[in-house]
């Protein structure tokens, strides 16, 4: 079933367990204190440069194409969850005990994404910060503001968030879906547009559009973070009950522009 070469990361007492279509991915109960994760990706193994999926090659501009259908325990799990692509930008590893080397750096993304109240996952003001959302980000590795904006953070977190604004580009949009049922998905990743498709029906065309290499990932887990439009900041793990997403017929496909 796995001919996408997609690999397995969980927490204690996490599961991600094969289907006869597809994966359930599932997270146990739990206190505040403690992360619970269930994830499969493309990319855990690789450093960020070597990522498998890119919008463009020295001779051709590339369209990736992310296509399943899915369900979930709730409407209401507490912590995030979803499928997309994107460049795994918050870890920090210095490539010890046979873990790629990878730096922080500003997120990359495009994908269908839910997320509690508790979090707040958007830099502009205009944009839902939870819900179940279609996102997307473009972002430089490096940009001069961000010296400013990391010396700001200590006097005004409202003025740090909205200097990372300015260099973040995002785009997205609520969806208004039961996402208890089963429905289809499908996003379509390329140099100067991601399109977004529920049940076949476009939901989002954008032209904020990653920056590549990036990684499929398909996750759950009880974590939150927040940025507020007031300027709060805060980040950390939700209790709750035993949680599952289930996804089947996974295509993953790659195709000229």
């Amino acid at each position: 079933m796995n001919k996408y070469r997609l690999l397995t990361r969980i927490s204690k007492g996490a599961s991600v367990a094969e289907t006869a279509r597809g994966y359930r991915l599932t997270i146990p109960a739990s206190r505040q204190f403690g992360y619970r994760l269930a994830q499969l990706d493309d990319y855990s193994d690789l450093t960020r440069p070597n990522f498998p999926h890119r919008s463009l090659t020295p001779s051709t501009a590339l369209r990736t194409s992310l296509s399943l259908r899915a369900r979930a325990s709730s409407d209401s799990i507490p912590g995030t969850w979803g499928f997309g692509v994107w460049n795994d930008p918050f870890i920090f590893s210095l490539g010890l005990g046979g873990v790629p080397f990878r730096l922080p750096t500003l997120p990359n993304a495009a994908w269908f994404f839910g997320a509690s109240p508790q979090n707040h996952l958007s830099f502009r003001d205009d944009r839902p910060g939870h819900g179940f959302l279609v996102q997307t980000f473009r972002a430089p590795m490096l940009h001069p503001i961000l010296v400013p904006a990391a010396l700001a953070m200590p006097f005004s977190r409202k003025t740090t968030r909205r200097m990372l604004g300015r260099v973040i580009e995002e785009d997205g949009t609520a969806l208004s879906v039961d996402v208890t049922q089963w429905h289809g998905y499908r996003l379509e990743w390329s140099p100067k547009r991601v399109l977004f498709e529920l049940d076949d029906v476009t939901v989002l065309e954008t032209s904020v559009s990653p920056r590549g290499p990036l990684g499929v990932v398909i996750w759950i887990d009880n974590q939150f973070a927040a940025f507020t439009p007031e300027g709060k900041l805060a980040f950390g793990f939700l209790e709750g009950n035993e949680e599952w997403i289930e996804i089947e017929d996974i295509e993953i496909t790659k195709s000229p522009e």
